[in-house]
């Protein structure tokens, strides 16, 4: 069974007397431990389909199934305990809180699961190494650079040991540089931990470290890649 599955899912949106359909009847399968990007140009429908898969938004006709779960059948309550335990999110503009440490925004999914506090300062501090982010655990996002907030990000989203782990253009405020080293950890922790990432992003360096490249159009599958291919 797949970790997650799309079945002809449409997602349309009113603008106005007009509507606007930014996925259209689209299939696809994602096997677990899958190191996966949705690639595609603005507008092709990449971050609609992150957002269903992340029980962010709901399909206008279709279903979304994780772990054999149609979401579509969880009320709005349940839905937000199964992103809290069972989903990491990385988002473009990295989403921490600025009154909080470093080390407080990575253990946040922690505090909201009722996690005690020495274990979890033991996994955050652990990831922090493993990012390479180690004593920076008392510093506010204003004080590390965006290459430093985005490993915070990784490790806030990985902190709960999530089955699944969704990024949204995690790259498209970084250089180059920390782009490609922050995916090469990403691309670890996948390896070595069997999270399942999938990312929405139209950047090449993304799209040269994935396992798996689907390439979305006007909201519909224009082609489906794996790395032997």
């Amino acid at each position: 069974m797949p970790l997650v599955e799309l079945d002809r899912i449409s997602k349309v949106y009113p603008l106005g007397n007009q509507q606007v359909v930014a996925v259209a009847e689209l299939d696809l399968a994602i096997e677990a431990g899958e190191f996966t990007v949705l690639a595609g140009p603005s507008g092709s429908g990449k971050t609609t389909v992150l957002n269903l898969i992340g029980c962010l938004d709901q399909p206008t006709s279709g279903t979304v199934t994780i772990e054999g779960r149609d979401m579509s059948r969880h009320p709005v309550r349940a839905l937000a305990d199964f992103r809290l335990s069972s989903i990491g999110f990385i988002f473009q503009s990295y989403n921490l809180i600025p009154v909080l440490t470093a080390e407080e925004n990575a253990e946040f999914t922690l505090l909201l699961q009722g996690v005690p506090r020495p274990e979890r300062r033991r996994r955050v501090r652990a990831l922090f190494e493993e990012l390479g982010i180690g004593g920076l655990e008392g510093r506010k996002p204003g004080d590390l650079s965006g290459g430093q907030q985005q490993r915070v990000a990784v490790a806030r989203a990985m902190a709960a040991g999530p089955k699944l782990v969704l990024a949204d253009e995690p790259t498209a405020n970084l250089d180059s540089k920390t782009a490609s080293d922050l995916l090469d950890l990403m691309r670890r922790l996948n390896e070595t931990q069997g999270t399942t990432f999938i990312f929405s992003s139209h950047d090449p360096q993304v799209i040269a470290h994935a396992r798996r490249v689907i390439h979305l159009r006007d909201g519909r599958l224009e082609s489906d890649t794996g790395e032997n291919e």
